[in-house]
């Protein structure tokens, strides 16, 4: 069996897994990604949310994103008939009102494409990347683990690495042999979607290029232009309203209760058989030990809703590069690194999910009102956008503060938050003071 060594080695090509690559190999590490898969691969997740824009700007890939010919997307409308879920019939949520130096827009992108661009740039960063190379065993020396087995060509091979991070996304390597992972049983639901073609967004009622999402009493759809005539478009609900049918029936009884999405597939026609996603909302507990860390899905994963996906399995895969790239330099700084980078991971995920959890509760109104005893009126809506755009980080968002409070959304057991925005670190300070005159001025004017 041929062996190998390097700094670090890369489970899964991802997002996630690209990023972490391409952030080691740009700080001079010796990083090996490894993906079960050949590229192109068909892969569901496809709309972006603007602090993307801001994190992708930061690590130097917003030009190769910008440039990638995707679907601009400058805002998010929310659809709800039962006026329980949101705010009003139709809330649009407008980018360009997330305030001063942050990106307006963020793009729906067809992900083949999205995660070979990446995995591209991990490449040309200097990361050596091996597609079709399905990791068979993690190897460990005691309680460290030291490195994996793959295979490629028919053949074993093994390398031996100073930390493995497992960006295997759903398939979660480490989270499945360590026993980790737990299933969200709150957030258990069904996916079901597919693709149509013959888009022409003269049929859409609201803005070119944003996501719909359109709640209902069963559960919610969502619409996503991928290109000038191809959209996504997927329903979400508990399993048991999943078994009421079949996919195909409950698909089309679910699509056909949000008429705003309906109208905008006018003329259009399926352009792939349905797929089903099940039981996909889990997370561990433990997301790092002993020269291992998890990133994005593969530690954990709530929902579709609000596509926060793809941006929080990147911000974590920056923050995972940083800590390995400081602890590879400093090794007996490693534990305390590894610690502060789970406290990170947990502090984003946990954010998101109460925010889906609020949705799905019917809460989002009272969570709301409430942030609003301690900020202005003008600011509520900033920050409410802001939120909806990915600011899961901020200690500064009254709404984020507020939902955090809410014990019944706890999925965590207590830990230590870590704030620290990713994606505009340079605007803490101005958030901070921000928050402050928007305490005074609701004082100011009594509201």
């Amino acid at each position: 069996m041929a062996t190998k060594t390097a700094d670090a080695v890369v489970i899964g090509g991802g997002p996630a897994g690209a990023v972490s690559a391409y952030l080691l190999a740009r700080d001079g590490h010796s990083v090996v990604l490894l993906e079960r898969d050949e590229f192109p691969r068909f892969h569901i997740g496809e709309s972006m949310l603007p602090y993307m824009m801001g994190l992708f700007d930061r690590i130097g890939l917003r030009e190769a994103l910008e440039g990638g010919g995707f679907v601009p997307k400058f805002g998010g409308e929310f659809i709800d008939p039962t006026e329980t879920k949101f705010f009003s019939g139709v809330f649009r949520a407008d980018f360009s009102l997330q305030g001063e130096g942050r990106f307006d827009r963020a793009f729906q992108v067809e992900r083949a494409r999205f995660d070979g661009m990446l995995v591209n740039e991990a490449a040309k960063a200097g990361a050596e990347v091996h597609l079709g190379a399905p990791v068979k065993d993690l190897l460990m020396d005691g309680d460290r683990m030291t490195g994996v087995t793959y295979e490629e060509g028919g053949e074993l091979h093994r390398l031996d690495a100073t930390y493995v991070i497992d960006a295997s996304g759903r398939s979660g390597r480490i989270a499945n042999k360590l026993g980790l992972r737990k299933m969200l049983e709150r957030l258990r639901m069904v996916g079901v979607f597919r693709h149509y073609t013959g888009l022409d967004e003269r049929n859409n009622l609201g803005a070119e290029g944003d996501i719909q999402v359109g709640a209902h009493d069963d559960g919610w759809v969502w619409a996503i232009p991928l290109s000038k005539d191809l959209i996504s478009v997927g329903t979400v609900m508990p399993r048991d309203v999943f078994r009421r049918g079949t996919p195909e029936e409950v698909f089309e009884e679910h699509l056909n209760r949000v008429p705003r999405i309906t109208a905008r597939l006018a003329g259009t026609s399926p352009s792939m058989d349905l797929k089903i996603e099940t039981d996909y909302c889990y997370h561990a507990d433990t997301v790092t030990g002993p020269g291992w860390m998890m990133v994005g899905d593969a530690g954990c994963f709530g929902d579709p809703m609000f596509s926060g996906g793809v941006l929080i399995a990147t911000s974590t895969a920056v923050r995972a590069a940083e800590t390995v790239s400081a602890a590879l330099r400093e090794p007996s700084d490693a534990d305390r690194l590894l610690d502060e980078y789970s406290n990170y991971f947990k502090t984003g995920y946990d954010t998101y999910l109460r925010l889906i959890q609020a949705f799905y509760d019917g809460e989002l109104v009272s969570v709301a009102a409430d942030a609003g005893r301690t900020t202005s009126r003008d600011a509520l809506e900033r920050y409410l956008i802001r939120l909806i755009g990915g600011d899961f980080w901020s200690e500064h968002n009254a709404v984020a503060q507020e939902m955090r409070r809410r014990t019944e959304w706890d999925a965590f057991p207590p830990f230590q938050r870590v704030y620290g925005c990713p994606a505009y670190p340079h605007l803490e300070e101005q958030d901070r003071k921000e928050r402050a005159e928007a305490r005074i001025l609701r004082v100011t004017n009594g509201q």
